[in-house]
């Protein structure tokens, strides 16, 4: 069953995907990105991995003035720089082997629209400073190219990382950062939204279960869904749903639900020895990625190769643990 709500905002948007906001904090995000929607300059969008930045990048250039041209994604942290930097600028002709004829990079096919630059506090310093010519007037040269090209593109740029610890670090530069924050949005993690989650949910079923009928969870799996953190965010609530819409077994997802609310570092102070043995564990983890992390200085690649764990695998962990340098 969801609960009855004063103000429930849903907004279809491209590609399937929606904004809801169904709680004081999100209906105040939902206000700001309709006035920050349509001013031309950079937007810096920080939030948590999986809180829905992309989301709310799609929702400011809905708004925008040049609304029906382009919304392009490009994601920093996917990309070593020499793809990144062909994948931005693009590339001309014999600019390298296997350069057969020449391709526009993100920036032109964004003209007159908007581009969001995701992860950006994973792009490399050297691109960095290639990104700092295009902020300040909008002209960049492809690879192998002898002049330069203008564009009028709204910039967005999206990271999960902590900015001023980076700048701290010299890990991303200043001159950079005060250029994409100008205007800057926070989105706030599920775990101070909960009252959100019966609604969420019920989209994500609505929306995942067209061959599956239209099942509908029952109010104690909703509540166990509240009392969870989600590390994941949405990201984590999406896999939930559609898992236990393929599986059509509510039970397991109850109990998991519970066991890892019993287990989760946020929750509340532990009984029993198996929450203690959990907690001890977890205590364990947070020091050897805090000791990873600063004996690497904060270099999350350098740290997991030390670790001897995914890249992908130590993010999670760093925002898990809400880890911060």
């Amino acid at each position: 069953m969801t609960p009855a709500v004063e103000v429930l905002h849903l907004e279809e948007l491209d590609n399937g995907h929606f904004f809801l906001a169904a709680c004081p904090t999100m209906l105040r995000l939902y206000r700001e990105i309709r006035v920050l929607a349509p001013v031309d300059i950079p937007v810096l969008i920080l939030g948590e991995s999986g809180v829905g930045k992309e989301i709310v990048a799609m929702l400011l250039h809905k708004y925008h003035a040049h609304s029906e041209n382009a919304f392009l994604n490009v994601n920093c942290a996917a990309l070593p720089t020499e793809l990144l930097e062909s994948e931005l600028f693009g590339y001309e002709a014999g600019a390298f082997t296997g350069a057969i004829k020449s391709k526009p990079g993100k920036f032109e096919l964004a003209n007159k629209g908007t581009l969001l630059l995701d992860e950006i506090g994973e792009m490399s310093p050297q691109m960095q400073a290639k990104l700092l010519h295009v902020l300040q007037d909008g002209s960049f040269s492809r690879l192998g190219a002898r002049c330069s090209t203008q564009v009028d593109v709204r910039i967005l740029a999206a990271t999960n990382i902590n900015m001023e610890a980076a700048i701290a670090d010299k890990r991303f530069r200043e001159d950079v950062y005060y250029r994409l924050n100008t205007l800057t949005i926070t989105v706030p993690p599920l775990r101070e939204r909960r009252e959100e989650i019966p609604f969420l949910m019920q989209q994500l079923i609505q929306r995942g279960s067209l061959d599956l009928g239209c099942p509908i969870f029952s109010d104690r799996i909703m509540e166990a869904a509240q009392e969870y953190h989600w590390p994941g965010n949405l990201r984590e609530l999406r896999s939930f749903v559609i898992r236990t819409l393929i599986l059509q077994d509510e039970e397991s997802a109850y109990s998991d639900l519970r066991a890892k609310t019993r287990a989760s570092p946020a929750s509340s102070t532990p009984s029993g020895m198996k929450d203690v043995i959990c907690d001890v564990k977890n205590q364990t983890e947070i020091r050897m990625l805090q000791d990873a992390l600063s004996a690497s200085g904060w270099n999350r690649r350098k740290a997991a190769i030390n670790l001897n764990i995914s890249y992908r695998s130590l993010l999670y962990k760093i925002q898990q643990y809400r880890l911060s340098a």
